[in-house]
């Protein structure tokens, strides 16, 4: 609790339940309340981006109307009191990854900048000519093109692990791609497009093997799973804050303080320095020498706020929710005649992408849009991903933990009526 001018305020807090009910954690998601063309709302598009608790919004709030002030340079109350909100969420989230160090948290504006950042800073310092980077066959287009880009320039190789038709990894070409060419490989945790859980651990043991460091694009991982930064041994790891019921606008990389501190400055400005002249400027420490300017921070505190919230429930408890209306949703949609699920990997997350005959996605979502079903439809930013299965798009439905399985009936029946409408 902290005070303006004499004043208690109460920071914002998530509701904590012993045992997880989706009906009450939907409480507290005011969004989910209304109604959608004349229908109560099911919102299936949580890997776009999830919504956004009570608390969250609370903050946000709380933070303009009481505390609305830059950070780190200003000496009077409300720029302290901002300050002290922003940085206790880099502790938070540092916490929440068990990284070593608050420095090792640099607030971004999401994944797609948190990877941009390694490729711009990491990749132009130690990737050269006749260099190889790694990636799979399922990377979202954010972590494809910043190493195509890299790569053209610096006369550097990108190398693709293939993949196969359930949506999983060949790791025997994994090993056979690996090299003392290997300078980076970057890989998602969970498929955005499949919901493929990669084996993240063995992709990193054998990167780590050749000498070569690993980037985990955390963006689909995150909202769903426990994530250990040291236990993995990663040596970058990025997520978005707007995925893990949070702000959007902002977002986290972590990175082992020995490489951060290796890697030149992402971008200039203000707060990023020590001290400039015109003849030398001196970087300031880390995480804030890649923090050039104003942040997003009410973003940073929201976040601060939604890690608070999904800690307070549990994500092992949370990850068991969600696998169980994978189960019931894969079981329901299995059902339907001509349904095609694209992603059926043994392991992965809450992620139903399908096609239903010739029916192009774009249509099933307008259905289901007049049904109040809000799903995604296109090819999710992963293109080579429908190349590799033959198809144009799906429609992808995504769940999260305030998903229930009537809402997944719901889903089948608007496909019903898909069907009907387009026999």
């Amino acid at each position: 609790m902290s005070s303006v001018n004499g004043k208690a305020i109460q920071r914002a807090t998530p509701k904590v339940t012993q045992a997880f009910d989706p009906s009450q954690v939907r409480d507290d998601f005011p969004i989910l309340k209304q109604v959608v063309n004349g229908k109560p709302l099911v919102y299936l598009d949580n890997a776009a981006t999830s919504q956004k608790p009570q608390a969250v919004l609370d903050t946000l709030l709380r933070y303009y109307t009481t505390e609305n002030a830059n950070i780190h340079r200003g000496v009077h109350t409300l720029s302290a009191l901002a300050t002290e909100d922003y940085e206790g969420a880099r502790a938070k989230v540092r916490r929440f990854l068990n990284a070593k160090e608050d420095r090792e948290i640099v607030f971004v504006r999401g994944t797609t900048e948190g990877i941009n950042l390694v490729a711009s800073s990491y990749g132009r310092r130690f990737i050269g000519p006749g260099d190889e980077v790694i990636i799979t066959a399922m990377e979202h287009h954010s972590n494809i093109v910043p190493w195509q880009m890299l790569c053209e320039e610096k006369g550097a190789t990108l190398r693709v692990i293939p993949m196969n038709d359930d949506g999983e990894l060949l790791m025997d070409e994994y090993d056979k791609l690996l090299s003392k060419r290997t300078k980076l490989v970057s890989v998602v945790y969970v498929s955005n497009s499949l919901g493929t859980i990669n084996p993240v651990r063995e992709i990193i043991t054998k990167a780590h093997s050749v000498g070569a460091p690993v980037l985990l694009d955390g963006a689909q991982s995150t909202p769903h799973m426990a994530v250990d930064v040291q236990a993995l041994d990663c040596d970058f790891y990025a997520f978005s804050g707007h995925k893990l019921y949070g702000p959007t606008g902002v977002g986290v990389l972590y990175g082992k303080a020995a490489l951060l501190d290796a890697m030149p400055p992402y971008q200039g400005g203000g707060d990023m320095i020590k001290s400039v002249t015109f003849a030398k400027t001196i970087y300031n420490d880390l995480p804030y020498k890649f923090e050039a300017g104003t942040p997003n921070i009410a973003g940073g505190i929201g976040l601060g706020t939604a890690v608070d919230y999904v800690t307070g429930i549990g994500l092992e408890r949370i990850a068991a929710h969600e696998d169980e209306l994978l189960v019931y949703g894969t079981k329901r949609l299995a059902e339907i005649e001509g349904l095609r699920l694209i992603g059926t990997a043994k392991h992965k997350t809450g992620i139903l992408s399908f096609t239903l005959k010739d029916i192009h996605p774009h249509d099933i979502g307008t259905v289901l849009d007049q049904e109040g079903i809000a799903i995604r439809t296109g090819h999710h930013c992963t293109q080579p991903v429908m190349e590799r299965f033959g198809i144009p798009a799906t429609a992808r439905a995504s769940l999260g933990m305030y998903n229930t399985k009537a809402e997944i009936d719901a889903l089948v029946l608007g496909l019903d009526k898909a069907l009907e409408v387009f026999s």
